[in-house]
């Protein structure tokens, strides 16, 4: 039987989750507080009392639509830092019309995770970058990155932000590829990574067009890292947030590929606390594998 974890992402210095409920939750970026829906926010907020710089008004479609109301001390972006083992990142936050503010904060105790575990000169791979604070992270503990996305607006928001970290010079490789096709390629040419993050949507296109579909494409992505990675690789991540697929059906698929190399697999839900009540709200599911006997 399966046993699932929750991996937790604490509060720090410029995000928390300040309070939940009634379908919607407050939030602080740096000295801004947004309101944005969240539909698990089942519970009654711990105060009615909700002061914030703006608000993101939900569309009636489930998967996309709405938009910004903001107050006017609310900059076009924002400069942000994000602790981690093997050093700060700064990052931009902008409230994007995708009613997320440029990254993901609750991939915090996943980044640390895989920092923790990174060596100097480690390949590390981090497909579906977006705005590439992953990317800086593995970088700023020494790895060499692959940082690999469809956007070409994501990519250079990912390279304003290594600007912004002093890692303009870092040894980072930013790709704007489809996600199949590069990995493909790498398999082909037969290049090997210490560590792999993969963090793929539930839907999107490639720069030519190319459709991803997650139920569909999933399987190959999981089996094309376990030939990418090499014989002493250390770890693969790999986060969903289609909430319709449950973290139990992503450990057989993880363990098919990665199960032969020992090591430990961990699957659960990834969860915010608030700093209010800590409360945890859940964010998405994850399957990792390390080579370590445990993944603690």
């Amino acid at each position: 039987m399966t046993a699932l974890a929750t991996l937790v992402t604490e509060p720090w210095a410029d995000f928390g989750l300040v309070d939940s409920g009634h379908g919607r939750k407050l939030e602080r970026y740096g000295r801004f507080r947004f309101i944005r829906p969240e539909p698990q926010a089942m519970w009654a907020p711990a105060s009615a009392d909700w002061k914030a710089d703006g608000e993101f008004i939900g569309g009636s479609d489930e998967d996309g639509g709405g938009r910004w109301q903001l107050s006017s001390n609310v900059p076009e972006r924002w400069a942000m830092k994000r602790p981690s083992p093997g050093g700060e990142v700064s990052f931009w936050a902008n409230n994007t019309p995708f009613r997320h503010l440029g990254f993901f904060p609750d991939m915090g105790a996943q980044f640390d995770w895989l920092a923790s575990r990174i060596k100097p000169g480690d390949r590390v791979m981090n497909m579906f970058g977006y705005t590439g604070v992953g990317s800086l992270i593995a970088a700023r503990a020494g790895a060499q990155v692959t940082h690999v996305d469809a956007s070409k607006k994501s990519v250079a928001a990912a390279r304003e932000n290594a600007a912004l970290s002093g890692l303009d010079d870092a040894p980072v490789r930013w790709i704007i590829d489809d996600a199949l096709k590069f990995l493909r390629r790498e398999v082909r040419r037969g290049a090997k990574y210490h560590g792999l993050i993969f963090d793929p949507p539930k839907y999107g296109r490639g720069p030519d067009g190319e459709v991803w579909q997650l139920e569909r494409d999933l399987p190959e992505l999981v089996d094309l890292a376990r030939q990418l990675l090499a014989d002493d690789a250390r770890f693969f991540v790999l986060t969903v947030y289609a909430i319709r697929m449950s973290a139990l059906a992503l450990h057989p698929l993880v363990d098919q590929a990665m199960g032969p190399r020992g090591g430990s697999i961990e699957v659960g839900d990834m969860a915010i606390r608030e700093e209010t009540r800590g409360l945890l709200l859940p964010t998405a599911i994850f399957a990792r594998w390390s080579a370590c006997p445990t993944a603690a």
